[in-house]
This record gives structure tokens, C-alpha cells and sequence, in this order.
């Protein structure tokens, strides 16, 4: 199982994309791998024949696991790797599942991974018996032993059971997902603001723009560029936001790497445009448009999806005013930018007008920004949008 981003430590075999037998090139996919921010065609290392797969579709390893056998000797050595495979299964005789005990003399530690979902979900260890080798304890023991404990808890009589539930399976990117999700919402001290701002002038921008802009590029100007500017120009000037807890320290970046949100038929994918400091309007509406594309269309590398420093979501393209969003971990805040909604707010003292108005909700982590370093960041995305005017370069 290959390292598919720098926070990643599992993942799920998704597809085969090579069978026992088939010849296989240097660099030619060979399986799709699903984790929880991108589903990834990982190529063949070496050139030979596909000969023996070790990991069956849908379970999910640890990095690092052994998951296939390529052959490089070509394809008389295929009846040799899977007599030894088919060795390794059947002659080795069946023991009984060994004890807490006999998994601390076998010197079998647990994973970081399963120490973290133990501690999440209250679990004791010593009360599973893993199915690894020398009772080694994996993911799936805790989410089956979970799993378990919780449908004990809730199990009722079959007569008094409603006949209207169904059980729906999760997906292994849906489940990876929700846990990273859980990682966050537990483990870093979310603290939250909204700030209202007059975006009327950035309305009249981009229908100034529009028009010209569709003719030269072939597609849409969005409010997501426009905004994303401000963010970024912001984030340069107010670093903490760009930043992540590092238990001793804060590690700070001098580039920003921005993350859009995306979500798609797969489950939310947070792919990452990259040195976005460097972009004007313009390209960061075509990498915005590029990376969503690929997103969508599970196409997204590891590239695409490493490295991320601070996250932006456009949660008002479904119509959402307000909202609290979970921090894309180990970065230190997320930013949801709202619904822009016409309605009458007081100007100039006493007068009253009709204004685009839309509302920046920001998720930080407390432990990285106070609540006046916050404020501030906020504050500065405020001022760059509603000054933002017609006329002004999109370069």
C-alpha cells in the first residue's frame, strides 16, 4: 500500500485493475486506491506479470502493507508465486485466536491509527482479539468491535423493531471520511466566527467582467476566484491562519496552499491549488475550474491533494447563508463563504438601500489563532471584497 499523501496512513483497495497472468508495463495502472481525500490509479513499479494479488477490493490496509506480487521474471515465474501463495494459505495450520497476552509476548504493537480509533470510540484493547498476524489489532477489529457494541446497546426485540429502516452500506471513501471528520472535530479546540460583508461591488465586478471573460476563456467567472483572491491576499498578511498546531510549536507557512472543498458522487474531496499567492483572478479561476473538474471526475493524483494549508468552501452555491464548517486537519482554519443575498441594510447613517450582502464563516483552531487574530484575518478578507469595484484587472 503506497504512501498516497503526507497524513494519510491507510487505505482501501477500491479496484483491480490488473488480474493473476496479465502482463503488466513499468509505470501501467495497476489498482485504484480509495482514501479519504483522493481516489488514486497507483502504476506498477516494475515491468512483468501479474502474479499474485494478496489484498481482495474493499478491505482496507495500512501503508506499507503488501497488497500484490509482480513477477519481473516473466510469466514462467507466475506458477511459482502462486504455488508459493497458495502454500502460504493452506499449509500453514489454523491456531486459535491468540489473547491480549499472547499479543504483547508476540511483541505485536498497536498502530498509531488503532491506539487513535480505540481512544476515540472508548475502546479497551485488550479487549479485542486482532485478526492481524500474531493478533495483530487493525481498523477493521475496532469498527467491527464498534459496530458490535453499539447494535448490543440498541437491539430490540424483533416485534418491536420499525419495518421501515434499511440498513445502507458505507463506502470505504464515505467511512475514511467520517473518521477524518471525527479526527478533527475531537482533537483540535474548533472555536468560530461570522461576519457579515457588503459584497455589491464585488457583484458589479464580475458582471462587468463577465461577458469579456466568457468570450476569452470558454467559461464561466464565478464569485469563487474573486473571493479566493481576497482570501489569499489575506492569508499573506495574517500568517497565523496559514498555519498548524505542531504540539510544541506552530509551523508556518510562507506559501499559501489552498484547498477547495469539492464535494462529488464519491464524497467530499479537497484537492489543492498550490503557491496560490502567485495567481491573479484569471488563473485562479482556470486552476479552481481545473482541479474541481478533476475532482469530479475521480481523476484527482497525489499531487493534486498534498500539502493543503488552508481550505476554502463556497457552501452558497446550495444556498446556505450561515454555517459552521470542520477544520480540514492539521490545517488551522476552513472558510465558508455564504449565499450573497439582496436585501435592505442601513448605509450612510440614517439611509436605508438595497445591498448584496453575504456572510464569511470561519472555523479556526484555537490552540493557533485567539479570537482577536481571528477577528482580524476576517476582517481583511471584509475590506479587500467590499472594496473590490469595476474596472480593477483580473490579472
Amino acid at each position: 500500500m503506497p504512501q498516497l499523501g503526507e497524513t494519510i496512513a491507510e487505505g482501501t483497495i477500491g479496484r483491480w485493475l490488473k488480474q493473476v497472468g496479465d502482463a503488466v508495463e513499468m509505470d501501467e495502472p495497476l489498482v485504484e486506491i480509495i482514501t479519504d481525500k483522493v481516489n488514486a490509479e497507483v502504476p506498477s513499479p516494475v515491468a512483468g506479470i501479474m502474479g499474485a494479488i494478496l489484498v481482495d477490493e474493499g478491505v482496507t490496509v495500512d501503508v506499507g502493507t503488501e497488497i500484490a506480487a509482480v513477477d519481473e521474471a516473466g510469466r514462467e515465474g507466475v506458477s511459482s508465486i502462486a504455488s508459493r501463495t497458495d502454500e502460504r494459505a493452506t499449509v500453514q495450520p489454523v491456531a486459535s485466536p491468540p489473547t491480549p497476552r499472547d499479543r504483547v509476548a508476540a511483541s505485536a504493537p498497536f498502530s498509531p491509527l488503532v491506539k487513535r480509533l480505540a481512544r476515540e470510540n472508548g475502546v479497551d484493547l485488550d479487549e479485542i482479539v486482532g485478526s492481524g498476524t500474531g493478533g495483530r489489532v487493525a481498523k477493521a477489529d475496532i469498527l467491527a468491535f464498534v459496530q458490535r457494541r453499539d447494535q448490543a446497546a440498541t437491539d430490540e426485540p424483533a416485534e418491536q423493531q420499525a419495518s421501515d429502516v434499511r440498513e445502507v452500506p458505507i463506502s470505504p471513501s464515505h467511512r475514511a471520511m467520517a473518521q477524518r471528520m471525527a479526527t478533527s472535530a475531537s482533537t483540535i479546540p474548533h472555536a468560530w466566527l461570522l461576519m457579515e460583508v457588503d459584497a455589491t461591488n464585488l457583484v458589479q465586478r464580475r458582471a462587468s467582467e463577465q461577458r469579456a471573460f466568457q468570450s476569452e476563456h470558454g467559461f464561466e467567472l464565478t464569485y469563487m476566484p474573486l473571493v479566493a483572491k481576497a482570501v489569499i491576499e489575506a492569508l499573506c498578511e495574517h500568517p497565523a491562519a496559514n498555519s498548524r498546531w505542531a504540539g510544541d510549536r506552530l509551523l508556518q507557512q510562507s506559501s499559501v496552499h489552498l484547498s477547495i472543498a469539492v464535494a462529488t458522487e464519491h464524497g467530499l474531496m479537497v484537492p489543492v491549488i498550490h503557491s496560490a499567492e502567485s495567481l491573479g483572478v484569471t488563473d485562479l479561476a482556470s486552476a479552481i475550474r481545473s482541479v474541481v473538474q478533476k475532482a469530479r471526475a475521480g481523476r484527482l493524483d497525489v499531487n493534486d491533494i498534498q500539502g493543503g494549508t488552508f481550505t476554502l468552501n463556497n457552501t452558497g452555491a446550495l444556498g446556505s447563508i450561515a454555517s459552521q464548517p470542520i477544520i480540514n486537519h492539521p490545517q488551522a482554519a476552513i472558510l465558508n463563504m455564504e449565499a450573497i443575498v439582496r436585501r435592505p441594510v442601513v448605509v450612510n447613517e440614517d439611509a436605508i438601500a438595497v445591498r448584496s450582502m453575504m456572510n464569511l464563516c470561519l472555523s479556526f483552531d484555537h490552540r493557533v489563532m485567539d479570537g482577536q487574530q481571528a477577528a482580524g484575518f476576517l476582517q481583511a478578507i471584509k475590506q479587500k471584497i467590499e472594496s473590490s469595484a469595476p474596472g480593477r484587472p483580473l490579472e
